[in-house]
């Protein structure tokens, strides 16, 4: 229980006569007598919160960015009106900044016997599972003169989802793809594709794809057509240690790699290959295997919610045996990782053959645009050290390419929002060409 605003205002403005004409205890209790005795019985009267029962519904995920509505239903099982303020507290990553005293709070008034819903607004700012805590209700009587106030667990959880925000590059993608898969006027030929069908010759068509058998059977000229390789194994691999927390811009190097697999698996889903995903630092954080078409995404998607970097050191041997076991046969490994030299040049390396010898390996990294930006810098003293850092930067990561394309590594560096597109383009090549 406690007193309100208006309780106290009463007592200073009764107070301040008798303390000036007529100072003592009997005027001050004379007074202030009378408010005591109000806010008793305004307690008295005010509709218990302790019995009140209290559910919850809505949304249960939500992707970064958008917002998720959490309904509170509160029954009020007393034979007194409930006049009420309640706080809807989660914690402070469930709202944008200034919008929490709007978002959770609420006034509301419930007759006896009835109940009454309220809504939450959430609008998260991190990505993960966010608990609800605690809801404290305050009521008030008649009078507004004195409170009682409990605090009830209500338990509910929101699980913030990736925002997935390169599924705009999607439908250039798949239009990509179908023109790969034969399905527009445009037809591709090349080694490791899969037969496809016969059609008529027309001018401009590789001759070597003519089929003389078929054609001595036609009046016409008859040529092959080819489509890319189908029903292909897909394992993407996230790194999770340090090198992954690095931020580029306003997010960590992984939420970037996140989104750039979320396109990859959508894509090669479309094309009919199998995806799966390992998180991995120095143990298994996160493992997605054997999802149909239509459950790849949303699979890859809610076990990519509760990922976060980890501040260890990358144990890439123990991340290739993972792998191997992941994938026994044959498989495109997509790695996404770093491209800095010691992580790559100490602990990949050594173990890459591994890898190499017996599935097709493409390395996709976040490059920092800022880094682009430093190395133009000019006109003062610290603008040319700015640049000479950021050529030496540049320099590390392509030699550190290079080592790895030697190794039969095809590599992508890109920026946060070009990595997505330029991941799903690496994918196309290797398929188109066979590689798979």
């Amino acid at each position: 229980m406690a007193p309100t605003g208006r309780a106290a205002l009463l007592a200073a403005l009764g107070s301040l006569p008798v303390g000036i004409w007529e100072p003592g205890w009997t005027g001050m209790l004379a007074v202030n007598g009378p408010i005591a005795l109000a806010c008793a019985c305004d307690y008295v009267l005010a509709a218990p919160v302790r019995r009140l029962r209290l559910s919850r519904s809505g949304d249960t995920s939500v992707r970064l960015g958008d917002s998720a509505d959490v309904t509170l239903t509160i029954t009020n099982p007393a034979n007194r009106p409930l006049r009420a303020r309640l706080r809807d507290a989660w914690p402070p990553s469930s709202w944008r900044p200034g919008t929490e005293t709007t978002s959770s709070r609420h006034r509301l008034t419930i007759p006896p016997g009835e109940r009454r819903r309220v809504t939450t607004r959430l609008r998260p700012t991190r990505r993960g599972d966010r608990q609800a805590d605690r809801v404290t209700i305050r009521s008030y009587g008649p009078l507004g003169l004195f409170t009682r106030q409990a605090t009830h667990q209500v338990p509910w959880t929101v699980r913030v989802l990736p925002p997935f925000t390169s599924r705009k590059h999607l439908p250039a993608k798949l239009a990509r793809l179908r023109e790969l898969d034969g399905r527009t006027s445009v037809l591709t030929r090349g080694e490791g594709t899969e037969f496809d069908s016969l059609r008529e010759y027309v001018p401009g068509d590789d001759t070597r794809s003519i089929d003389w058998r078929a054609t001595a059977r036609h009046t016409t000229v008859a040529v092959r057509t080819w489509r890319p390789e189908r029903d292909r194994h897909v394992l993407v691999v996230l790194d999770t240690g340090r090198t992954s927390a690095g931020r580029v811009g306003d997010a960590p190097r992984l939420d970037s790699a996140m989104d750039a697999a979320l396109l990859l698996a959508a894509l090669a889903s479309r094309a009919g290959d199998r995806v799966d995903l390992l998180a991995y630092d120095r143990r298994v954080r996160a493992l997605v295997q054997g999802r149909t078409a239509g459950d790849v995404l949303p699979s890859l998607v809610s076990a990519m919610a509760t990922l976060e970097p980890e501040l260890v050191e990358t144990d890439a041997r123990g991340l290739t045996a993972t792998a191997l076991r992941t994938a026994p046969r044959r498989s495109l490994i997509v790695l996404l990782t770093t491209l800095e030299a010691a992580p790559i040049e100490e602990g990949l390396l050594p173990v890459l053959p591994q890898l190499t010898q017996r599935h097709t390996v493409l390395l996709a990294s976040v490059a920092d645009p800022h880094v682009s930006r430093m190395a133009t810098s000019r006109g003062t003293t610290n603008s040319v050290y700015e640049a000479a850092a950021a050529a030496q930067s540049q320099a590390d990561r392509h030699r550190t390419a290079d080592q790895l394309r030697r190794h039969g590594v095809t590599v992508v560096d890109a920026t946060p929002e070009e990595l997505a597109p330029a991941l799903s383009d690496a994918y196309l090549a290797l398929k188109s060409a066979g590689r798979l």
